[in-house]
């Protein structure tokens, strides 16, 4: 009799240690905050359009030809692979809002290329209201879905924190660096998701929507709370306006798609063109 008590005494302080040894792990699962959702694919279909309309590929093509690397003529862009969508650090997130995703939908992009190599990324946004995504800006290279493909190959969620230029991809509870600038920030192998918010929240949390900083127009990182990413903590490049009459063509969007209405605040990611949309020109935030 003595001899069972004992067996199940000690089968007890077993099960009790290894629960005690997995309670951290469930509440580590329990405080990772979910992904942001994905926009509906009616939406990146839309977005998709927009970046391949004829005006945007007459734009592309002035913009592959601004440094006479190839002429207007020969250019010849076309849309080359999927639109993906491009999230950045969330300020709710910053705030520390309990289940707030690390990051926010901020625009579409596409890749373009052009008969001589020259790649651009197009950015397609549904302003706020409007029942149709729209391009609001082209950018040299194609750092977005580059490291989205990057971010999709470790099974993550790929976003921005514009303040540095830094990009990363949040898988679980972690957070990877996935260009130089995110290494120097979390380290090479990363950091967790709390101790990521822990850093963000020190270095951006005076600095949001609302704060003193903010409403003494010096919201370098943050600009008004428009529904989109952060405003970038800079100066952008040298840009190029399109000549009038070259407004994007339009798309109609499909119905809201968890991630609401876009109003992109333009992250300065290269040689920037800004494009006028009807009739009024979408430009970004440069306060500091």
């Amino acid at each position: 009799m003595t001899h069972r008590n004992l067996g199940r005494g000690a089968v007890t302080a077993v099960l009790a240690a290894a629960l005690a040894g997995l309670a951290p792990q469930a509440a580590s699962a329990a405080d990772t905050p979910a992904p942001p959702r994905a926009p509906a694919a009616a939406s990146v279909a839309a977005a998709h359009e927009a970046a391949s309309a004829p005006d945007t590929l007459k734009t592309l093509a002035r913009f592959f030809a601004r440094d006479g690397r190839v002429t207007l003529k020969a250019a010849r862009p076309h849309i080359e692979g999927a639109t993906v969508p491009v999230y950045v650090l969330s300020p709710d997130f910053v705030r520390g809002r309990a289940g707030a995703p690390v990051a926010k939908l901020d625009f579409l992009a596409s890749r373009a290329v052009s008969a001589d190599g020259q790649e651009a990324s197009v950015w397609t946004v549904r302003p706020e209201g409007a029942d149709a995504w729209r391009v609001v800006n082209i950018a040299s290279g194609a750092d977005e879905t580059a490291y989205a493909a990057k971010a999709a190959a470790q099974g993550g969620t790929l976003f921005r924190e514009p303040q540095i230029d830094a990009w990363y991809v949040q898988r679980g509870d972690r957070v990877l660096p996935l260009d130089a600038d995110a290494k120097r920030a979390v380290g090479a192998a990363g950091t967790t998701v709390a101790a990521y918010q822990k850093r963000v929240h020190a270095a951006y949390g005076d600095k949001l929507p609302g704060s003193a900083y903010d409403r003494r127009g010096e919201a370098g990182g943050y600009g008004g709370d428009t529904g989109s990413g952060a405003a970038p903590d800079g100066r952008p490049a040298a840009a190029d306006r399109p000549a009038a009459g070259t407004a994007a063509q339009p798309v109609a969007a499909a119905a809201t798609d968890g991630s609401g209405p876009l109003v992109a605040v333009l992250t300065a990611l290269g040689t920037l063109v800004v494009l006028a949309i009807g009739g009024a020109l979408v430009s970004r935030s440069l306060r500091r």
